[in-house]
C-alpha cells in the first residue's frame, strides 16, 4: 500500500503545524500594523497642529512673526521638531515581524512542496470526477460547511493549477483550470497578477496539443480580439489556419487511429490512466463489483476468541467479515484511542520519506506512487507497542517474533498508494532477505482515524473496498498454505479526498522455522 501525496514530503501533522505558524505570524502581522497605525497617528496629530498655526500664520505673515514668542518658536521647530518628526518618520517598526518571519520561515514548504499539492488536488479531481468548479468552490463531498467557507480557489489559484499541469506537458489539465480561470474572469473576479490574455495564451496551445484545432483557432481568435499585437497568437492564428485546412483535406470516412480513439475517450490522459487504474478508481469512488445476494448472505459478524485464547475467553473481540474470496476480516475496537495517541506521539519526531521495495535490484528506494511518511518502531521502544504486537499474536495465532517493526506511515494530502501486492513475487529478487524470515503471510491494517470522505483501501482484483475505521483493524492472508503469493490479494489505498488518514496500522507476518510476524503501522 502507499500514497501520493499533495504536500510531498509534508505529512498532516506537519501541516497543522504550519497552520499554527501562520496563526503566529498573523498575530504578528497585526502587532506591526498596530505600531505603524500609532507611528501615523502621532505623525497626524503633528501635521494637524502644524497646519492649523502655518494657516494663521500667513494670514499675517509679518504681524505673526513681529511676536516674539512666535518667532522664537519658529527657530525651534526648524532646527529640533522637525528633526525629530523626521527620526519618527524614519523609525523602522517591522523589526519585530520581519524577525519573526525569518525565523519561521525556515520551517515554510518549498516550490516541491506546493507542486505536489497542486498534483495532488489533479489526481483527487481525476479519482474522484470532480470539475473543476466543484473544486473552485471547495463544495467537496464530505467537507463541512466551516472549512468549505474558507476553500474557495480564486483565478490566480486556478492558474497556478494550470501552470503546474503546463510544466508537466499534462495538456489535459491545463485545459480544464485554465478554463477555470477564464470562467471566473468571465463572471467578475479581478486579478492583479492573472488576465483573459495569458490564460487565453495558455488554452489555445493546450488544445491545440490535444488535437482540437477548430478550439485553439477559436481562442486565438478571442485573445486577438483582446490584444491585435500579440505576437505569438497572430503567428499561432496563421499556422492553425493551415494546419486545419490541411486536415480537412484529409478523407471524411478515414478511419480514426487507435491511439487517436483511445486519448479521445480518455479525455486527454495519459496512456497509463488504462486498464488497472480506471478499475482503481473506480474502486475509489465506490462504483466497484457488488456482491451477489448470495454471497452477501455468507458474510457475517461474530464475537472471535480465536479458539477459546485465555485472553479472549471471557473478553471476545468483535469480528466482521468485510470479503470471502480471498477472506478479509474487520476486527472492532483493537486499540484504545489513548494507545494510538501514544503511536502517533512516538512515530511523529521520526516520520520519514516512505520507501518500496524495488523489484529489479532488491532494495528499498522512494516511488513516486507512494508519497508518505514513515517511522518504525521496536517492540523495545514502549510498552504500548509491545502490546499492540502481542494482541496481534493472540488475535491471529501467529508469531510476532519474526515480524518486521511496526511501521507508521502518515499520509499527507491526497495521500495515496497505487496497486501493489504485500508478498514478494518469484520473479523478484529475494525482497527479504536481509531480514533472515522469507515472504510475508498476512497483512494486518489498523486505521487510526476516521477520514471524511476517500481514503478506501480497495482490492483491484476482486472488486473489494473497505473504508478506514478508527480503532479497527483489517486483516488476510498474503500467501496460500502451500506458500504460493494469492494474486487476488492486490491492494491499493484510494487518496484521501477530505480528513486526514491518521492510522492505517499493516502488521505483515513472515515465514521463519519458528512462524513468522511482521508488524507495520501506518498514520
Amino acid at each position: 500500500m502507499g500514497f501520493l501525496s499533495s504536500c510531498v514530503f509534508l505529512d498532516p501533522g506537519q501541516m497543522t503545524d504550519l497552520l499554527f505558524t501562520e496563526k503566529d505570524l498573523v498575530t504578528s502581522l497585526k502587532d506591526y500594523i498596530q505600531a505603524e497605525e500609532n507611528k501615523l497617528e502621532q505623525i497626524k496629530k503633528w501635521a494637524d497642529r502644524l497646519d492649523v498655526l502655518s494657516a494663521a500664520a500667513m494670514q499675517d505673515p509679518e504681524g505673526f512673526l513681529g511676536h516674539p514668542v512666535n518667532a522664537f518658536k519658529l527657530m525651534k521647530r526648524l532646527n529640533t521638531e522637525w528633526a525629530e518628526l523626521e527620526n519618527l518618520v524614519l523609525k523602522d517598526m517591522s523589526d519585530g515581524f520581519i524577525s519573526n518571519l525569518t525565523i519561521q520561515r525556515q520551517f515554510f514548504p518549498n516550490d516541491e512542496d506546493q507542486t505536489g499539492a497542486a498534483k495532488a488536488l489533479l489526481r483527487l479531481q481525476d479519482t474522484y470526477q470532480l470539475d473543476t468548479n466543484t473544486i473552485s468552490t471547495g463544495d467537496l463531498p464530505g467537507s463541512s460547511s466551516l472549512a468549505t467557507l474558507s476553500s474557495v480557489l480564486t483565478v490566480d489559484d486556478c492558474y497556478d493549477l494550470g501552470r503546474v499541469a503546463y510544466s508537466e506537458a499534462d495538456y489535459y489539465h491545463t485545459e480544464l483550470w485554465m478554463a477555470q480561470a477564464l470562467r471566473q474572469l468571465d463572471q467578475g473576479e479581478t486579478s492583479s497578477a492573472v488576465d483573459d490574455v495569458t490564460v487565453l495564451d495558455y488554452l489555445s496551445y493546450s488544445v491545440y496539443q490535444q488535437g482540437a484545432l477548430e478550439r485553439a483557432l477559436e481562442f486565438t481568435k478571442r485573445l486577438l480580439q483582446l490584444d491585435p499585437a500579440h505576437q505569438r497568437a497572430n503567428g499561432n492564428l496563421k499556422y492553425f489556419e493551415y494546419q486545419l485546412a490541411k486536415q480537412r483535406k484529409v478523407e471524411v470516412n478515414k478511419r480514426e487511429e487507435p491511439e487517436s480513439r483511445q486519448k479521445r475517450e480518455m479525455g486527454g490522459r495519459s496512456n497509463d490512466y488504462l486498464p488497472e487504474r480506471k478499475k482503481y478508481e473506480q474502486l475509489c469512488r465506490g462504483e466497484g463489483i457488488k456482491m451477489t445476494p448470495r454471497r452477501q448472505s455468507r458474510l457475517f459478524c461474530r464475537y472471535y476468541d480465536n479458539n477459546r485464547h485465555p485472553r479472549y475467553v471471557i473478553g471476545p473481540v468483535k469480528q466482521e467479515d468485510e470479503w470471502d474470496r480471498p477472506l478479509i476480516v474487520r476486527f472492532h475496537s483493537i486499540v484504545s484511542d489513548k494507545e494510538m495517541d501514544k503511536v502517533k506521539e512516538l512515530a511523529k519526531p521520526r516520520l520519514r520519506r516512505a520507501t518500496v521495495h524495488d523489484p529489479q535490484t532488491g532494495k528499498l528506494t522512494t516511488a513516486h506512487y507512494r508519497v508518505s511518511k514513515s517511522a518504525w518502531l521496536g517492540a523495545y521502544e514502549h510498552p504500548v507497542v509491545d502490546q499492540i504486537n502481542q494482541r496481534i499474536e493472540d488475535i491471529t495465532g501467529l508469531d510476532v517474533s519474526t515480524a518486521e517493526d511496526l511501521q507508521v506511515a502518515n499520509y499527507g494530502v491526497g495521500g495515496q498508494y497505487e496497486p501493489h501486492f504485500d508478498f514478494g513475487r518469484k520473479d523478484e529478487p529475494d525482497a527479504f532477505e536481509e531480514l533472515g524470515t522469507g515472504n510475508r503471510i498476512a497483512t494486518w491494517l489498523l486505521y487510526m482515524s476516521d477520514v471524511q470522505a476517500g481514503g478506501a483501501t480497495v482490492f483491484t482484483d476482486v472488486g473489494a473496498a473497505v473504508l478506514p475505521k478508527k480503532g479497527t483493524a483489517v486483516f488476510w492472508y498474503n500467501l496460500f498454505p502451500s506458500g504460493e503469493g494469492d494474486y487476488r490479494t492486490r491492494h491499493a489505498a484510494c487518496p484521501v479526498l477530505v480528513g486526514n488518514k491518521w492510522g492505517e496500522s499493516r502488521t505483515r507476518t513472515r515465514f521463519s522455522p519458528q512462524g513468522p510476524t511482521k508488524t507495520e503501522v501506518i498514520q
